[in-house]
C-alpha cells in the first residue's frame, strides 16, 4: 500500500479551526452557557408547530429555492425576490460571498478583532486576509480600512454590531468610507445581531444597500429569532450579487424545517421584538452593574458584553466556569459573554465582581 497521501490545497495549511461556545457540562456544576450569543428563550409562537409539521417530510428533499422564506423576506423588506439568497446561517452566506469574489492573489479586508470565522473562510478561499486592528475603543478604524484598500482588494467585512466586541459604526462614518470604496469592491455588512441595537445614529444596512450595488447585508434567524440550531441565514444585495450567491449556495443546503420556522418566525414579530427588549435591559443592567464594579465595558449594542482581560482571560473564564456560567474567551485578548436569563447573568456578575477584587 502506498504511503503516499492525496493531494490538498495549499490554501488549508495553518487555517485556524473555529471555535464554538463551550456547552455547559451536562450533569456538572455549571448551569448556564453564555458563550454562543444564543438566545435563551424558546421557539416564538407557531414556530415549533411548523417545525414539527415539516418533520413529517424528512424523506424529501426541502424547496431548493426556498420559495416560501424568500417571498416572506421580499415582502418584510420591501425588496426583490431577485435581490435575496439564502444559506446555512450569515456565515454560510460569507463563505458563498468569497467563493463568488475571492480566490488567490486577491485581497479581503476586515477589522480584528471582529468575527472569528473571517479568517478561516477567507483562508479557505485563497485570498490575502488584510486584518485592520480595531481603535483603542474597540472600534472598527474604517479611515484605516480605506487605507488598506488596494487594486486587489475583491471584498470588505464590515461587522456591524461587530462581534465580539458589541460596538457600532454610525450613519456618518459608514457613509463617508462607502464613498472612499471602488464600485468594483464589495462591501459586506454583516448585521447579525441588528435586532438588538437601540441607537438611531446606526445605519440600518438594508437602506444603505439600495442605493450602493456594491453594498450586500448579512443577517441571521440564529441570534433574535432563535433558530440557531436550524442554521438559516439570508442576503440582501443587488441582482448580480445575488444570483451569485445562488449559484454558490449548496445544493437544498436550508432544510424544510429551517425555511417553514423562519417564516414562522418573521410572522410573529410583536413577541419577537418584545423579547428583544427584554434582552436590551438586561443587557443595560449587566453593563452598568460591570461599570460599577470598575470594569471598562465598551458600549454594547449586541445581545453580548466583551472584557479586555489580556493575560488573565483564561483565569476569568475559569472562575466563571467554577461558578457556573460558561463564557467566550479569546486567549490573550479579552472574553465575552451573552446576555441570557436573569439567573445566569446575576451568576456572571457575582463572578465578575470578586474577580475584579483580585486584579
Amino acid at each position: 500500500m502506498s504511503e503516499t497521501s492525496p493531494k490538498l490545497r495549499a490554501e488549508l495549511e495553518g487555517i485556524p479551526t473555529y471555535k464554538p461556545g463551550k456547552a455547559a457540562a451536562a450533569g456538572g456544576p455549571v448551569a448556564y452557557k453564555l458563550s454562543s450569543n444564543e438566545n435563551p428563550y424558546p421557539p416564538l409562537p407557531g414556530v415549533m408547530e411548523s417545525a414539527v409539521a415539516a418533520a413529517g417530510s424528512f424523506n424529501r428533499y426541502p424547496d431548493m429555492a426556498c420559495t416560501g422564506l424568500m417571498n416572506e423576506l421580499a415582502e418584510r423588506f420591501a425588496v426583490p425576490v431577485t435581490h435575496l439568497a439564502t444559506g446555512t446561517g450569515s456565515v454560510g452566506v460569507a463563505q458563498q460571498l468569497l467563493q463568488a469574489t475571492s480566490g488567490p492573489g486577491d485581497e479581503v479586508i476586515y477589522a480584528w478583532r471582529s468575527f472569528e470565522a473571517y479568517p478561516i473562510i477567507t483562508q479557505i478561499s485563497g485570498a490575502k486576509a488584510v486584518e485592520v486592528p480595531l481603535t483603542s475603543g474597540e472600534v472598527h478604524d474604517l479611515d484605516a480600512m480605506a487605507d488598506a484598500i488596494t487594486d486587489r482588494t475583491r471584498l470588505i467585512f464590515v461587522c456591524n454590531p461587530n462581534n465580539p466586541t458589541g460596538t457600532v459604526v454610525r450613519r456618518a462614518e459608514l457613509e463617508r468610507f462607502l464613498d472612499r470604496v471602488p464600485s468594483d469592491v464589495l462591501v459586506v455588512l454583516d448585521e447579525a445581531y441588528r435586532e438588538f441595537i437601540r441607537d438611531a445614529e446606526v445605519p440600518d444596512g438594508v437602506q444603505i444597500y439600495r442605493d450602493r450595488p456594491n453594498v450586500a447585508v448579512l443577517r441571521t434567524f440564529s441570534k433574535a429569532y432563535g433558530l440557531a440550531g436550524l442554521r438559516v441565514g439570508f442576503a440582501i444585495a443587488h441582482e448580480p450579487v445575488a444570483a451569485a450567491l445562488r449559484k454558490t449556495a449548496v445544493p437544498f443546503g436550508v432544510s424544510q424545517l429551517a425555511q417553514d420556522a423562519a417564516v414562522a418566525s418573521l410572522r410573529a414579530e410583536d413577541e419577537l421584538l418584545g423579547r428583544v427588549g427584554s434582552l436590551v435591559c438586561e443587557r443595560n443592567r449587566v453593563v452598568e452593574a460591570l461599570r460599577a464594579q470598575g470594569w471598562t465595558v465598551p458600549e454594547t449594542h449586541a445581545n453580548f458584553v466583551w472584557l479586555r482581560l489580556g493575560e488573565r482571560t483564561a483565569d476569568f473564564a475559569a472562575a466563571c466556569e467554577q461558578a457556573g456560567v460558561v463564557v467566550r474567551p479569546f486567549a490573550g485578548e479579552g472574553m465575552r459573554a451573552t446576555i441570557a436569563e436573569t439567573e445566569a447573568n446575576d451568576v456572571f456578575l457575582n463572578t465578575a465582581a470578586a474577580f475584579r477584587k483580585e486584579l
